[in-house]
């Protein structure tokens, strides 16, 4: 998928867990955990800014761009 997710970045930064994260937002772990592995098919706009509000970022350090060559790999991307 060309849209990875960095939640497990960002909780290391913040020296918090997936369980501490989860409660703080309100989700279920196997929620958040699915996010987190970028099983996800879609994320509500008040999830994300839940997640940005409690680990003190932007939706942009949680969530970026990957292009895709025509075989599905990710390209290197600057």
């Amino acid at each position: 998928m060309p849209i990875a997710v960095d939640i497990d970045v960002m909780l290391a930064r913040r020296k918090m867990s997936v369980g501490e994260l989860a409660d703080r937002v309100g989700i279920t772990p196997a929620n958040l955990a699915v996010l987190k592995n970028g099983r996800a098919k879609a994320v509500r706009f008040t999830t994300l800014a839940a997640l940005c509000e409690v680990l003190k970022c932007q939706p942009g350090d949680l969530l970026r761009w990957e292009a895709e060559d025509a075989s599905g790999g990710v390209l290197d991307v600057p």
